[in-house]
């Protein structure tokens, strides 16, 4: 007659098992976020709305006669990125609760903490990445239209400019990663950060600033994109002089859309129970 082993003995002793390694969680969540058909096809669409934007802007040059530097192509490319590439962020977020693989990805790796940590990581290089590739195609851009035209390529982009360039772009990376903690949800993630960075913007506060005369003072405080516009905009370009270059302003709306999601968003994944 058998007789069940006691429970001690059926115990594993994993205390000797060595830690994940945090690289490996970082290459896991590369590939989480790019190595998928919804990353696949992102990735497709950007590129060729890249590759439009550069035809597209160089017919419209020739056609009129226009001259366009590089500050002109890094803002030719800008504008499919901060249109699709945010997706990333929310996915690679939403796609663990969405897809219910939390419960294996939280029973492999149990430090909630360190997974969330290597999805930014990988969030930030691949962003990085996209913007290198980004400034690199505006500038042979900017090399072969000069050659069309028979003229010297004209390299119009201060440092200062390039650098708040890159960090608007992180910030709204950073802040579709925030939101898609606080709503962990894919569709949601998504509305919530195009309502925050576009229709606002473009629909509510550019009406606000034409109407209120206080609307100058207050809606930098809580916009990225208001309060970084000044930094980004050339000398006396007449679409921002009623805006001031306000550096408290810019610390006050990324603490309102990056810092406070994150905290939010962190809090919510580390307590949350996956179903």
């Amino acid at each position: 007659m058998s007789h069940a082993a006691p429970a001690a003995q059926l115990a594993i002793d994993v205390s000797a098992t060595a830690r994940v390694p945090f690289t490996r969680l970082v290459g896991v969540e590369w590939r989480k976020m790019t190595d998928t058909r919804a990353g696949f096809w992102l990735m497709l669409i950007t590129g060729l709305l890249l590759i439009a934007a550069i035809g597209i802007t160089e017919l419209v040059v020739q056609l009129n006669d226009l001259g366009i530097g590089f500050n002109g192509w890094v803002q030719v490319m800008i504008t499919p990125l901060t249109l699709l590439l945010p997706v990333f962020p929310i996915i690679a977020v939403t796609s663990e609760w969405g897809q219910r693989t939390s419960l294996v990805t939280f029973t492999l790796e149990p430090h909630r903490l360190r997974v969330l940590l290597a999805k930014l990581v990988a969030v930030v290089l691949f962003a990085v990445g996209v913007i290198v590739v980004s400034v690199g195609l505006a500038a042979i851009a900017n090399v072969v239209n000069a050659g069309i035209d028979g003229s010297s390529p004209e390299w119009n982009l201060p440092a200062a400019t390039l650098t708040w360039i890159i960090v608007q772009l992180l910030c709204y990376f950073l802040m579709a990663f925030g939101l898609a903690t606080v709503t962990l949800s894919s569709p949601g993630g998504i509305a919530f950060f195009y309502v925050v960075a576009l229709l606002l913007p473009l629909v509510v506060y550019s009406i606000l600033l034409a109407l209120l005369s206080w609307a100058p003072d207050v809606i930098p405080y809580i916009d990225m994109n208001y309060s970084m516009a000044p930094y980004l905009a050339a000398e006396n370009d007449p679409t921002v002089m009623f805006l001031e270059k306000k550096p408290l302003a810019v610390v006050t709306s990324i603490l309102l859309w990056v810092v406070l999601p994150f905290v939010i968003g962190f809090r919510r994944v580390l307590t949350s129970e996956p179903k």
